[in-house]
């Protein structure tokens, strides 16, 4: 399998982000992986490593949603306001414990490819390669 130029897991739990690097690591969908422990600092990053859409940029945004400082909703109304090619070339999935109807209703509008419960198993991840990048797990 080709794998992704980068990944950038958002979540203010290190644990979680640690796990989760583990778990894409260990079945090689990327060498690289940028982390952010909130959505202001997942923001910061895109705007000074995606000036234009390129390698160093991530193919796949990792993003909870309760967050301190930016959450994954605010982070993601800000990053409707980045330049539409930075849209068109990341695709974000929102990773969750629980979901109230008020925030299912506003993620409705916002740019996600999708959601996904937590925690991030192997079946989950080869569901994401296949749905949004064509490509699929070895074996």
């Amino acid at each position: 399998m080709q794998k992704l130029s980068s990944i950038l897991l958002v979540d203010d739990d290190t644990t979680t982000n640690y796990l989760n690097e583990s778990l894409l690591r260990s079945l090689n969908v990327t060498d690289q992986f940028i982390i952010a422990r909130d959505g202001l600092e997942a923001l910061t990053l895109l705007q000074s490593q995606c000036v234009a859409p390129t390698t160093s940029c991530p193919a796949l945004i990792l993003l909870d949603v309760n967050m301190p400082a930016m959450n994954g909703i605010e982070f993601l109304e800000a990053y409707k306001s980045l330049p539409q090619a930075h849209q068109e070339a990341i695709i974000i999935v929102v990773l969750t414990t629980s979901m109230n109807s008020t925030d299912l209703a506003r993620l409705n509008d916002l740019p996600i490819a999708g959601l996904a419960s937590k925690p991030l198993t192997e079946d989950k991840i080869n569901t994401i390669l296949q749905l949004h990048f064509q490509r699929q797990l070895p074996g």
